[in-house]
């Protein structure tokens, strides 16, 4: 699995799609690995590429988003794996996951009932920052691409 991670992303099913569709961009983020930010660098390259149809970045988007899922599929998978081994939970991403939805409350309640913090310029980068977390994060963790089966 960890030669799976190695992958440049010019050797991913992903990368062959963009060497026949937009190989300008292909030649920018070829070598770069996947895990290393530069799925978000490319969705950007090809949402403003002019040379590119409507249909193809859709089709790339729609790629994108089951690479994304599977990345979050590997890391539900890694939960239960840690469970079955140890037979504990995995208490960090318990703590990580409580501390960014507190951070979140505490955000909502500061913009509703202090006043003065809707004119700090700083808290509100900081009310950006967490709320990319919990909801790009951690809501997409937990709630992402989740299948819900009728009964």
């Amino acid at each position: 699995m960890a030669e799976k991670n190695k992958k440049k992303f010019k050797d991913t099913k992903l990368g062959a799609w963009l060497g026949a569709n937009a190989p300008k961009v292909l030649d920018v983020v070829g070598d770069l690995l996947p895990d290393q930010g530069a799925l978000g660098v490319v969705k950007n390259l090809i949402q403003g590429d002019p040379d590119l149809e409507p249909a193809q970045k859709a089709e790339f988007a729609r790629m994108a988003f089951e690479l994304e899922s599977a990345d979050r599929a590997s890391a539900r998978q890694r939960e239960v794996e840690v469970v079955k081994a140890t037979g504990k939970v995995d208490w960090m991403m318990m703590v990580t996951g409580m501390v960014g939805l507190l951070s979140f409350m505490f955000t909502i309640y500061a913009v509703v009932y202090i006043d003065s913090v809707r004119e700090n310029e700083l808290f509100i980068h900081l009310m950006g920052m967490i709320e990319g977390v919990v909801i790009g994060n951690i809501f997409a963790y937990y709630y992402g691409a989740s299948v819900k089966k009728d009964k």
